[in-house]
Parts: structure tokens; C-alpha cells; sequence
């Protein structure tokens, strides 16, 4: 049998004899045991949650998530009930559905796309009283985007304002 090599101690690097190694390697499992059961929570993120407003003409809803992570594709969908005649109904919505974020598609595809002040102004068109507008967009958040961010939501009738949904978003690595 070959002599142990200099340095090297036969309990310590071939018996594992350490009163410390159980402790560490218990403390690894428990952490990872949290993160897993932080996750089952929706701590990082991706269940969707509703948000609404309503006026005497028109309601809205956004059902999106509030939480998301890096790399991650979702959903946000976009619910404009007229309970007046709208003539021509947009959606304003803050930079922060954009900043760090690929819209991977708008369905249906709205009448027309600009820009205001920073804002995405998405244009429904006529909306009659008692109908619907549904419009859904795919969405992935860059890898790279981390933080917190607003994504205010505006319906407006034109260029007057109806409503206005107050949200934001919390984007972990």
C-alpha cells in the first residue's frame, strides 16, 4: 500500500471527519428547500392577479402578473367593457410595459400604435354601449431586466381620459 501523499491527513481527506461538514451541508439542503417552497408561494412571481376600474362609461381590467423573473414569457390581457358608446377607445400604457420587455405579439391587432410623452397609445377604435374589447399581448421580460416598474394603464376616449389602473411590477433576476 503507497504511503499517504505529504499534507494530506487520512481522516480529514479520505475518512471526511469533520464536525462541521453535517452543519454545512444541512444549512445547503434547508436553504434550497426555501427557495423551492418560496417559489410554490408565487414569491418570484408569474401568477397573474386582476386589477380594475370603472366609471359611468366605460370598466377595465388588466390580468397580468405583478411579479415576474428574468427570461420569463407571459401574458397580459386587456379587458374594455363600454357601458357607453366609445367612439374611439386607446389604451395608454406607462414605459413600463416595455422597458426590458418583448412584445412578442398584440392580438387583435389594434387600429393603430403611437407614442406620447414615452407611453405606448395603443387605438381599439369604436367600441359600441354594452360590448367588449378583449386585446391580449404576449410579453418576455429581457434576462438582463431587473427592478421595480410602473405599468399604469389608461382607457380614453379619444384624447379625453376615462380611467386609470394604478399597478406596478417587481422583475427578480
Amino acid at each position: 500500500m503507497a504511503d499517504v501523499p505529504d499534507g494530506l491527513t487520512l481522516a480529514q481527506n479520505r475518512d471526511r471527519v469533520s464536525r462541521h461538514e453535517p452543519l454545512i451541508r444541512r444549512a445547503c439542503i434547508a436553504l434550497l428547500v426555501a427557495l423551492c417552497l418560496a417559489g410554490l408561494a408565487n414569491v418570484f412571481g408569474q401568477r397573474p392577479g386582476t386589477s380594475k376600474a370603472a366609471t359611468a362609461k366605460a370598466s377595465l381590467s388588466v390580468y397580468a402578473p405583478s411579479r415576474l423573473r428574468g427570461g420569463i414569457y407571459f401574458e397580459a390581457r386587456f379587458h374594455v367593457v363600454a357601458r357607453q358608446e366609445l367612439k374611439r377607445a386607446t389604451l395608454v400604457l406607462d414605459p413600463g410595459w416595455l422597458e426590458g420587455i418583448t412584445v412578442n405579439t398584440i392580438e387583435p391587432s389594434p387600429i393603430g400604435e403611437a407614442s406620447a410623452d414615452g407611453k405606448l397609445v395603443l387605438t381599439l377604435g369604436h367600441i359600441p354601449a354594452g360590448k367588449s374589447f378583449i386585446l391580449f399581448m404576449q410579453l418576455q421580460v429581457n434576462p438582463t431586466n431587473v427592478g421595480h416598474r410602473s405599468q399604469n394603464v389608461e382607457l380614453d376616449d379619444g384624447t379625453t381620459p376615462l380611467l386609470r389602473i394604478k399597478r406596478s411590477v417587481t422583475i427578480f433576476p
